[in-house]
Parts: structure tokens; sequence; C-alpha cells
């Protein structure tokens, strides 16, 4: 714990939530260890979140065979729908993640507390209502209106967790926050493959309501940073998306190469499910065999990638695990069974490697004033680059007449750029304050 006397203080203990800290004495910052009540309560929503946003493409397969035809030829009578129709479904959904961007920035105007627990409770009612959804079409509107709400949370919950910690604990919570995604994404197969047919896609998205329910309870124990709290001159000047000119480059650059990331992750995760059911012939609870065997692996992942953050640096990990999430997208539709699993657990734990060190580094290299703001041009690039992969992976399957060739030319994007996290600076071991002070003049992206 550090001495009275230092610009940080660092609470450890479990007190009782409190419900709005108050600054510390002479400007101090208090800052909290990663099993902190307003770390976990913001990991809980990340789980909330994980669940609502993956379960599109856990059911992929379902929504798939029941809104179109089966007994066709080609990609489209293995899978019921043809793989560009499900590749432009699934990037509208994700397109419309770029509505995150505002509503990410406006939490740099009036709070990360408030904006985390509206988006986070819209987005959740809207993946339920999606439920009742009579066409392909309809289930993809209402998708698209819950992923903005959701994709803000995610950013905004990332925020929270690297403003409440110290250096020495900003890894271990991006990670925990991102294995509470990781969960919730995992409970979608595994509800599905449990429950199976009586449960159904409808029942599967309606399960969002229980979280909405808890919502309530979860706004008792997050706290607004005292980073933000602090802030002066008080947030807000700035215009939404809009960011100072000396991070500009940073901004720019990150946010490339986490559209490209995405532009190879996306497919690879998202066409797995119809992949291995309507393709492979894999059953569901075979897959939710695989989703099982993937917690211990995300768990492994982001352990390790907790201490390659903080033991090797942000940057190189980052590099490495570009790579190694490209070989898994390439491995994963070469063709067998064994090799889609174990593509995708490869896929699975490089990118829980790569998620604390990339949460961390996109965390320090931002100034407390436009935190949120980067961190919604983040979602905004993954987004873009998620709605690439999908439809160019879509058009290449159904040109290629197959996904062997087409995973290879999508996954090769994500190892060539790799290299560039190295012209970033390395932040690990630096306050947020050291690694990004607040700058002063201001221009538009």
């Amino acid at each position: 714990m550090a001495s009275e006397d230092a610009p940080f203080r660092t609470r450890r203990t479990m007190p009782d939530p409190p419900a709005a800290a108050q600054p510390t004495a002479g400007g101090r910052l208090l800052l909290h260890g990663w099993r902190h009540p307003a770390v976990l309560a913001a990991t809980a929503l990340s789980v909330a979140a994980g669940f609502a946003q993956f379960s599109v493409f856990a059911a992929l397969g379902d929504v798939a065979q029941a809104f179109g035809q089966s007994g066709g030829t080609g990609v489209a009578g293995e899978l019921g729908l043809s793989a560009s129709t499900l590749g432009v479904g699934l990037g509208i959904i994700r397109l419309a993640a770029l509505g995150g961007l505002p509503l990410s920035a406006y939490a740099d105007r009036r709070g990360r507390r408030r904006v985390l627990l509206w988006c986070a409770g819209l987005g959740l009612v809207c993946t339920a209502a999606a439920a009742l959804s009579p066409g392909f079409w309809v289930f993809v509107a209402l998708f698209a209106l819950a992923r903005p709400l959701l994709s803000a949370t995610n950013a905004v919950v990332t925020v929270i967790a690297s403003e409440e910690t110290a250096a020495s604990d900003r890894a271990k919570a991006i990670a925990l926050v991102t294995a509470g995604y990781g969960i919730g994404a995992g409970l979608t197969g595994i509800v599905r493959g449990v429950a199976g047919q009586a449960l159904g896609f409808r029942g599967l998205f309606a399960l969002t309501l229980l979280p909405v329910a808890c919502l309530p309870l979860l706004a008792r124990w997050i706290r607004e940073p005292d980073r933000f709290r602090q802030l002066k001159p008080p947030p807000g000047q700035l215009g939404l998306g809009a960011v100072h000119r000396d991070v500009l480059a940073r901004l720019l650059l990150i946010a490339f190469l986490g559209g490209i990331a995405s532009f190879v992750a996306t497919p690879v995760n998202g066409y797995i499910f119809a992949y291995a059911e309507n393709v492979l012939g894999l059953s569901a609870r075979v897959t939710a065999l695989v989703v099982v065997a993937a917690a211990p692996t995300g768990l492994g992942g982001l352990l390790v990638g907790r201490w390659a953050a903080d033991a090797l640096g942000r940057r190189w990990t980052c590099v490495v695990m570009h790579v190694v999430v490209g070989l898994a997208g390439i491995l994963t539709y070469s063709g067998s069974a064994p090799r889609a699993i174990c593509g995708y657990l490869l896929a699975l734990f490089g990118g829980a490697v790569y998620a604390p060190a990339v949460g961390a580094l996109s965390a320090e290299i931002f100034p407390t004033s436009e935190r949120a703001t980067a961190a919604g041009w983040m979602t905004a690039a993954s987004a873009l680059g998620a709605v690439a992969g999908l439809v160019a992976f879509g058009l290449l399957a159904d040109a290629l007449e197959g996904f062997a060739l087409a995973a290879t030319l999508v996954s090769l994007p994500v190892m060539l750029t790799a290299v560039l996290y190295l012209r970033l600076p390395e932040t690990r071991g630096l306050e947020l304050e050291e690694s990004a002070p607040e700058p002063r003049p201001a221009v538009g992206l």
C-alpha cells in the first residue's frame, strides 16, 4: 500500500459499497484493488453484455434454419441461409456498434456510471425483444438496436476498471472484466447445448431479462472513479468524438490495429457454430462441450495475458498474439472437426492473452478527459473491422465454395500488421497521469 504522502492511495480491502465516493483530502486519488466491489459490479455487467452480444452467434445455426430453407445445394443448403446473407446480416449488427462511439464519448461529459447503467439496461431489453422476431431481418434490426448500447457498455466497463485501479492492478482488473465478458459469451453455448430445442433461440434471447432485473442491485455498487470526479477543468468541453491533437496519431494507430484484429476474430468466432454443426456435422451437445473446454482455455489465456502485460510489456504481448490469432483462424476452417476445435480454442486463447495487454495499453495512452471517447473510437474501429471481416468471409466462402481458402485470405492481415504495435509507447508500470497527462488544444477527429 502506498504511503499517506503519495499521490495515489490503493485500498485492497472489501469495504461496504459507497453510494458516491468522495475525493480524498488534498486531491489524492482513492484507488482500489482489482477485487473491489465497483470492479466486480462492472464485471457483472460485462457478463450480461457478453451473453447478450454472443447469443446471436451461438444461435446462428438455429436462426438460419428457422428463417431460411434447407435441402438446397452449396453453402446455403447446408446452413439454411447463404453465407453472404448471414455475413450481411451479422455485418449490419456489427456496423450498428458505431453508435457506441457517441454513447461512450458521453461518459467523458456526464460520467461513467450514468452511461454504463442506461446503456446496459436498454441494450439487454432490446436483445430480449429479439426473441419475438418474425423473420431474419427483423431479428437483425433488433440486434442492431441493442449493439451500440452493449458496445458502449463494454467500453465504459473497461474505462472504469482502468481508472479505479493503480498500475499494479490495472491489467488484473481488465483481465477480470474481459473474463466476465467471456463467461457471458460462453454461457450462451452452454445453455443452448444443455437445454437444446426445448429452449430454442427465442428462449435464449429472452434470458437477457434476468440481468435487467438485477440492475438496481448492481447500481448500488458501481461508483464514479475518483480520476473522473477530480478532473479539472470539468469534462465536456470537447465535442463528442473529438480528441486533442497530441494523441490523435496514437488513436488512429491503435484503432486501426484493433479493427484489423476484429477483422479476423469476428468471422472466426461468428461462423464457428454454424460451420461446426451444419457443415462438419457436430451436434449441439458437442459444441456445448467445446464451449465448456473454452472456459479454462480462456481463463488460462487471461492469466497468461495478465502476467505477460506486466512482465513482457503491453506492446510485445499484442504483437505475438496478433500472429497467433491469425494462424488460429486458418486452422479453424481447414476442413476437419479436430482442427476446427483446436483452431477455435487457440483463437480463444490468443484473444484472451491479447485482451489485458491491449486493454491496458489503450487506457494508458489517453488522458482521463478523453479515455471514454478513445474507447468509443476503439469500439467503432472494431465494428468496422468486424463488418469487413464478416462480409469478406461470407463472400469469399460463397465464391470459393468452401471455407478453408476464405479463412486464409481473411487471416493474413492480422499477422502482417502485428509489428505496428511497436510504434506505440510502452506504458507498463506507469500510472495513468504519468503515461497520458492532460493535454491542452483540441481538434476533431
